[in-house]
């Protein structure tokens, strides 16, 4: 379907990416790249939604397909050692979105010269999915109000699966998530006299444990939740018993109810548990993505068009992970895609400061994205 020449023009565009990362709604370099590539090839190209978000359009009228690639990149030091690792200091493309550009990119080559001879084609280049929600802001902001969509789908490249395989499940693919702050306040005092003081540092160890057995407590064994303690900050001093200690975590799970539960427990056994130590605790927890779950109909026609391009598209279970990709499904039918990414020997995992997008799968994305364009407009 790609010639040579444009797979390696491909690869050189994600590797670009890679060596100038860009957080979260500061995306302006990889944006200027995207629209560029896109207008000389013909694509009605729009910016500004979500501040650094970009939206291109080719087809006119009914059906309209939307397809997205994430653009932003992580605050992680970069420990890779390639020849294209990214020249700015503390920040780098540790979840492959780079690729996903790419992979778009390509496609949109493709699409552009082939020619769209029913229905609508958008291309989605959404910035901030980490952590920062750009696909609420570019909701908010009118996306599907200024770009008719029937349908969007979503590929993120997974590391966990060898090249070859594609997972399009028909309900749950990823979880919601929340992140909360727990505040542990009380006296401090000598450590000699340790009765003179209140135990914020014991508080701080039990509310650990304890919030993290909170969904095998809760929850039914049949329903997923997850709780995780991922930061304690207190003390700073051998011999003194602080008069305070920040607890910070995430908490995940599928069904509204499950993180009902979650939210208002959690709550519950900080505030016990400090009180149990003389202390007070004030608790901020702050709901982020909801769960992405795809539609039936539209996961099927991924894994029937995986199939035809010779994919093993065998079933696979959810992940605890979050993706905020589900903002866009919470409005339109669709469907997220993982795509076997996968290394022989050393395989970093997504969020790895060693992590590299696996080149190889560029142009197998790039193909599906095409047949799923030419499919959906009945091409």
């Amino acid at each position: 379907m790609f010639d040579n020449e444009h797979i390696s023009e491909a690869i050189a565009w994600r590797h670009d990416l890679h060596r100038h990362p860009e957080l979260g709604f500061q995306e302006n370099r990889t944006s200027e790249l995207i629209a560029g590539l896109l207008e000389g090839w013909g694509w009605q190209v729009h910016r500004g939604l979500a501040r650094t978000g970009v939206v291109a359009r080719l087809g006119e009228g009914r059906p309209f397909i939307a397809l997205r690639a994430d653009i932003d990149a992580l605050p992680i030091e970069e420990a890779t050692g390639l020849d294209y690792a990214s020249i700015h200091p503390g920040k780098m493309h540790a979840c492959g979105h780079d690729g996903h550009t790419a992979m778009l990119l390509l496609a949109a080559r493709k699409i552009a010269a082939d020619g769209v001879r029913s229905g609508t084609v958008t291309l989605i280049f959404q910035p901030a999915e980490e952590n920062d929600g750009g696909a609420r802001v570019m909701v908010e902001e009118g996306l599907f109000r200024e770009f008719s969509c029937d349908v969007v789908y979503g590929i993120h490249n997974w590391p966990g699966l060898p090249p070859g395989r594609l997972v399009a499940r028909d309900s749950e693919m990823m979880a919601a998530f929340a992140v909360f702050e727990i505040v542990i306040e009380g006296r401090g005092g000598h450590a000699a006299m340790p009765e003179q003081s209140d135990g914020v540092v014991a508080a701080a160890s039990r509310m650990t444990g304890a919030l993290q057995e909170l969904p095998a407590r809760r929850l039914s064994p049949l329903v997923p939740g997850v709780v995780s303690v991922t930061q304690i900050h207190t003390g700073s001093a051998w011999n003194i018993c602080p008069d305070r200690a920040v607890l910070r975590g995430t908490a995940r799970w599928f069904s509204q109810e499950a993180g009902d539960v979650l939210e208002a427990r959690l709550a519950e056994v900080a505030q016990g548990i400090a009180a149990a130590h003389g202390c007070r605790a004030t608790v901020d927890y702050q709901r982020r993505y909801p769960a992405t779950i795809n539609s039936a109909p539209e996961a099927a026609l991924a894994r029937q068009l995986g199939g035809t391009m010779g994919l093993n598209t065998a079933e696979a279970g959810p992940s605890m992970a979050s993706e905020d990709f589900a903002f866009m499904l919470n409005e339109r039918r669709g469907a997220y895609i993982w795509l076997g990414a996968g290394r022989d020997g050393d395989n970093p995992g997504l969020h790895s400061a060693k992590f590299d997008f696996n080149d190889a799968i560029l142009p197998t994305g790039a193909e599906f994205w095409v047949r799923l364009a030419r499919q959906a407009t009945g091409d």
